[in-house]
């Protein structure tokens, strides 16, 4: 097989491995998905190939002149991608989102390093596992015990605000408990607002609490927004 042939072949299973792991990034709706994994995984191994054909690019330079460590190209790669990663990351309250997405590009650019230089065995399982780790572990962690999260907040009118030890008794009645609470009068002087954090341990709670919610006439306009990964 020619250099040219061993490149493509490279390349092009920089961009299999890459697209394999985006399609179940982007099946669940990240922020980082299939063409940004692609491109990461391709680039990698880009990068790699440069080291490994150093005397493709460097004609009539004896390599003991200039001699690229391959090492030290993966290092770098590495640490830039882990800028990209922080891109993903974002911070809601008690909630941290998009650190599997970042694990995932990171582990991603890893895996385009070792199909850089040839080490295709590795990469396949590495991949395989990838994969195994964002979907199977995904339905394995969904049935673990978790205390479930969400930010709520409750509106009133100002004349008829409901008492905080009965907001507190609400939402213990339909097993949730408030993890920290603030309190808030609109910019038009006319509403009060709850803001809180709450906890259940089933999910499945939330939806019984927007019901009740829902048929309290007192309440203006409630939020809740369920807290994630």
């Amino acid at each position: 097989m020619s250099d040219w042939e061993t490149i493509t072949l490279h390349l092009f299973g920089a961009v299999l491995a890459g697209g394999i792991i985006g399609i179940e990034r982007s099946y669940h709706a990240r922020p980082a998905g299939f063409r940004t994994h692609t491109l990461v995984c391709l680039a990698s191994s880009l990068l790699m190939l440069v080291t490994l054909y150093q005397w493709k690019w460097l004609p009539g330079v004896p390599l003991d002149t200039v001699r690229t460590d391959p090492t030290r190209m993966a290092q770098g790669i590495m640490t830039g991608i882990g800028f990209l990663g922080a891109g993903v990351i974002f911070r809601e309250g008690l909630s941290v989102r998009g650190l599997t997405t970042a694990a995932s590009i990171w582990i991603t650019a890893a895996i385009g390093i070792l199909i850089g230089v040839g080490f295709y065995a590795p990469a396949a399982l590495a991949t395989a596992l990838t994969l195994g780790v964002l979907s199977a572990f995904r339905w394995i962690e969904a049935r673990l015990p978790s205390h479930a999260y969400a930010h709520h907040s409750l509106r009133f009118n100002r004349d008829d605000v409901m008492p905080e030890a009965e907001v507190r008794e609400f939402l213990k009645q339909h097993g949730f408990t408030i993890a920290n609470m603030s309190y808030r009068i609109t910019d038009d002087g006319l509403s009060f607002e709850y803001k809180m954090i709450i906890r259940a341990i089933s999910a499945g709670n939330t939806a019984k609490l927007v019901d009740a919610l829902c048929q309290m006439p007192k309440v203006r306009t409630f939020k809740i927004s369920p807290t994630g990964d």
